[in-house]
C-alpha cells in the first residue's frame, strides 16, 4: 500500500572523480543509501533518486521528484560537487530543501590517513570527507535563486544529526496532515471576545486547511436520531474513560451521552479532524440544552485525536491540531492565576480538555453554573501530567500575518483549583512575572494549546515549511 506522503533524497557528487579514485563512487552511494534507509518510517515514502554527478542526470532526477509529488527534498552532499548538479533538481521539484552536510565520521583518522603513503589514495580518502567544501556553493546558488533551504551539519552516526532529521520528518508529516485537515466551525464567536475573532481565509492560505461551517440544526437532528443502544455504549465509555463523580445525576449523564453520540456523528459526517465551537441559545431552547451538554463528548473527541476548541477559538483549534499531530496532546487553556510565592503560572479552562495527557484520572463532575456562559451540566476536572510541556498559540498580528508563538516549561506538582475545570501549575525558565509579560506582549489571543514534551524545535521546523515565523519565548 502506498504511503501517504513522499519525501525525496538524492546525493551530489562529481563524475570526474570516479575514474581517478577507485571505489569512491560506490562508497559515497553506500552513505547515501544508509541515510535513506535510516529515514524510512511508516508514514513516509522515501524516493531515493541516487547519486547525481552531472547536470544531465540532475534534470532527469528532478522530474522524478516532481512526478512523485515529494513534500521536501533532502540533499546529501557526498563530496565536493558542482552547483550545476543541484539547481536543476530543486527547480524542477519546487519544494523546500534540507541540505545534509554529513561527514562519514566525526574526524579523519589523521595518523592512518597520513600513513597511506600514496597521495592519490590520500586525496580519494579526503574527498570522502570533504562534504563541507560544497556547502557555501550550494547556499550561494539557493540564496540567489530564492530557494527555501535549511542545513543539517554533522556526521553520519551523530545523535544531533538524527534528532534534527527526525524533527524535520515529523514537521513534514504534520504540515501535510494539517494541510489535509477539515476543521469545523460550529455556532459563533463568544460575543465581544475580539482577540478570538479570526481571519479564516488567512488561516486557509497559511495552513492549507479547509474550514467547514456547520449548523446547530444538523447536530440537533443527529441527536434526535441517537438510539438507546448508542446511548448505552456511550455511557459505558464515560465510565471507562472518566472518573465519574457520584455527584453526577443520571439525567445529566444521559443528557451528555446523547450529545456525545451526536457529536461523534457530526465529526464523521463532515470528515472533521478538529472543531471550534460556541453557542448559547435562548433559555429553555433545545439548542441551549445541547450546547450545555457538550463538554464530556468534546473531551472524548479531543482525547481521540479530534481536538475541540471552545469559545469558537478557531486559531486555537489549529494549534491544538498541530500539537495533537506531533503526538503532544494539546489541551485548550488560558491564564488562570499567578503564584508568586512558588513562581509558577496556573493555566486552565472550562470545557473540553485533552484527557490523554492528564496527570491521573480525568474527573467528570457536575457544575451548578458555567461561569460566563449559560446553563449548567457536566464538566471535566484534570491537570496536565507533570514533566516537560510546550505551549503553542497561532497568532494573527497587526501586519496581517500569521505566526506561531511557543514556550517550553514544566508542569509541576502542587495545589490547583478544584472548581470543575482543567488547571495545572507551570514553571518556566523565566520568572512567572517575566513569562506572563513576554508571552502577552507577542499579542496572542488569551488561549493556547498545551502539550507534553519539549517540541519547540519541531514547531520551528514546521513554521519554516509553512513559510511563517515561529517566536519562542523560552
Amino acid at each position: 500500500m502506498k504511503k501517504p506522503f513522499s519525501v525525496g533524497i538524492y546525493g551530489i557528487g562529481l563524475d570526474t572523480y570516479w575514474d581517478q579514485f577507485e571505489g569512491l563512487e560506490e562508497r559515497l552511494k553506500g552513505y547515501l543509501d544508509e541515510i535513506a534507509k535510516r529515514m524510512e518510517r511508516d508514514d513516509i515514502n522515501i524516493v531515493n533518486a541516487g547519486l547525481v554527478d552531472n547536470p544531465e542526470k540532475a534534470r532527469s532526477q528532478g522530474r522524478i521528484f516532481k512526478e512523485e509529488n515529494v513534500e521536501v527534498i533532502f540533499l546529501y552532499i557526498s563530496t565536493y560537487a558542482l552547483s550545476s548538479t543541484v539547481l536543476p533538481v530543486v527547480q524542477s521539484a519546487g519544494v523546500p530543501v534540507i541540505v545534509l552536510n554529513l561527514q562519514p565520521v566525526s574526524r579523519i583518522d589523521y595518523e592512518s590517513f597520513n600513513a597511506l603513503g600514496d597521495r592519490g589514495k590520500m586525496t580519494g580518502e579526503w574527498l570522502a570527507h570533504c562534504q563541507a567544501c560544497s556547502v557555501p556553493e550550494v547556499a550561494n546558488i539557493f540564496n540567489r535563486s530564492g530557494i527555501d533551504y535549511h542545513l543539517v551539519t554533522g556526521y553520519l552516526q551523530e545523535k544531533y544529526v538524527w534528532d534534527e532529521i527526525n524533527r524535520w520528518l515529523d514537521a513534514i508529516v504534520v504540515r501535510a496532515r494539517i494541510r489535509d485537515s477539515r476543521i469545523g466551525i460550529l455556532g459563533h464567536y463568544y460575543n465581544g471576545m475580539l482577540d478570538v475573532y479570526t481571519d479564516i481565509t488567512l488561516l486557509s492560505i497559511v495552513f492549507g486547511s479547509h474550514f467547514e461551517l456547520l449548523e446547530m440544526c444538523e447536530l440537533k437532528s443527529l441527536r434526535d436520531a441517537v438510539t438507546q443502544e448508542d446511548l448505552k455504549a456511550k455511557i459505558e465509555q464515560f465510565y471507562r474513560e472518566f472518573a465519574v463523580s457520584e455527584e453526577c445525576g443520571t439525567s445529566e449523564i444521559e443528557r451528555a451521552a446523547f450529545t456525545s453520540c451526536a457529536l461523534d456523528a457530526l465529526i464523521e459526517n463532515n470528515r472533521l479532524g478538529a472543531m471550534a465551537y460556541y453557542y448559547e441559545g435562548r433559555y429553555g431552547n433545545e439548542y441551549e440544552n445541547i450546547v450545555t451538554s457538550v463538554i464530556a463528548g468534546n473531551t472524548l473527541l479531543t482525547a481521540h485525536n479530534v481536538p475541540i476548541a471552545g469559545e469558537c477559538e478557531i486559531k486555537n483549534a489549529v494549534a491544538m491540531k498541530i500539537m495533537d499531530l506531533f503526538g503532544a496532546g494539546g489541551s485548550f487553556s488560558e491564564f488562570y492565576a499567578m503564584d508568586f510565592d512558588d513562581d509558577v503560572v496556573l493555566w486552565g479552562h472550562d470545557g473540553p480538555a485533552h484527557a490523554a495527557i492528564a496527570e491521573g484520572p480525568v474527573g467528570l463532575v457536575p457544575l451548578s453554573v458555567y461561569h460566563g456562559k449559560p446553563g449548567k451540566g457536566l464538566s471535566i476536572q484534570m491537570s496536565v501530567k507533570n514533566g516537560p510541556v510546550t505551549l503553542l498559540s497561532v497568532v494573527q498580528c497587526a501586519e496581517g500575518k500569521t505566526f506561531l508563538l511557543c514556550a517550553e516549561g514544566e508542569s509541576v506538582p502542587g495545589p490547583v483549583l478544584n472548581i470543575g475545570n482543567t488547571n495545572s501549575r507551570y514553571k518556566f525558565p523565566l520568572s512567572a512575572r517575566n513569562f506572563t509579560d513576554n508571552w502577552s506582549k507577542e499579542g496572542p489571543s488569551h488561549h493556547a494549546a498545551i502539550g507534553v514534551g519539549h517540541i519547540a524545535g519541531k514547531l520551528e521546523k514546521l513554521a519554516s515549511l509553512l513559510g511563517i515565523e515561529c517566536r519562542k519565548i523560552c
